[in-house]
């Protein structure tokens, strides 16, 4: 059963969706606010879904339970990954594709978005999923279990149009870590828009405009 969402449709009957996870001890109300900013008036029907991460003890945070897609061990945040806890989230992600294509939305009119460890399920989930996807943002995030990618990487995601953004002034997730993940998926033959913006771990007005203008040129494909 996929995980509890809150869903937003921007007008009656949506023919495309976007699945946006959200960063770690947030919830899926986090990013609700910025439907109305990001969205453009000349776009179609859209059903924008925030789930709920699952609630499990996070080491970094002394074990205290939080929503969380995956644990974190200590402060060097890409350092002994925990691929259990990733790959359930990658399983948890294909039932909530799954469910947007039962409710009419086509798999090539699924985008991908998440922050911090939401942009890191959405990126390395969505690079394994084998449907055709309409694209992948990553917000201030990285790639995990980036050494299995290219033996598990799906076919028919490999030109898949990428959006990494990320703050240059980074203190939870460094910036290297983006730069770091953009190289790595260049080299590999991904195509990444990449965006460095002088702030924190946040989001910025002018992210939301430059991922407005992606959006729309997916909305457009």
């Amino acid at each position: 059963m996929p995980l509890p969402t809150v869903d937003i449709e921007t007008a009656p009957q949506p023919r495309h969706a976007v699945i946006w996870l959200h960063g770690l001890g947030a919830d899926g109300h986090d990013f609700e606010p910025i439907v109305p900013e990001l969205v453009a008036r000349d776009w179609p029907p859209l059903r924008f879904v925030f789930p709920h991460a699952p609630v499990r003890p996070v080491t970094i945070n002394g074990g205290m339970p939080m929503r969380a897609w995956y644990d974190i061990a200590g402060t060097a945040i890409a350092d002994r990954q925990d691929e259990t806890g990733l790959r359930a989230s990658f399983g948890e992600l294909d039932a909530l594709i799954e469910r947007e294509i039962e409710r009419g939305i086509a798999p090539a009119s699924i985008l991908l978005a998440g922050f911090s460890q939401g942009a890191a399920v959405a990126l390395a989930g969505g690079l394994r999923q084998r449907r055709r996807l309409a694209g992948i943002v990553g917000l201030s995030g990285y790639l995990p279990l980036m050494a299995t990618l290219p033996a598990e990487a799906a076919a028919d995601n490999r030109d898949t149009p990428i959006f990494l953004a990320h703050g240059s002034a980074d203190p939870i997730v460094p910036e290297g870590l983006g730069t770091m993940s953009r190289d790595f998926l260049r080299q590999h033959g991904y195509t990444v828009d990449w965006h460095s913006y002088p702030m924190a771990h946040q989001v910025c007005a002018e992210e939301i405009a430059d991922l407005r203008a992606w959006i729309g040129r997916r909305l457009a494909a």
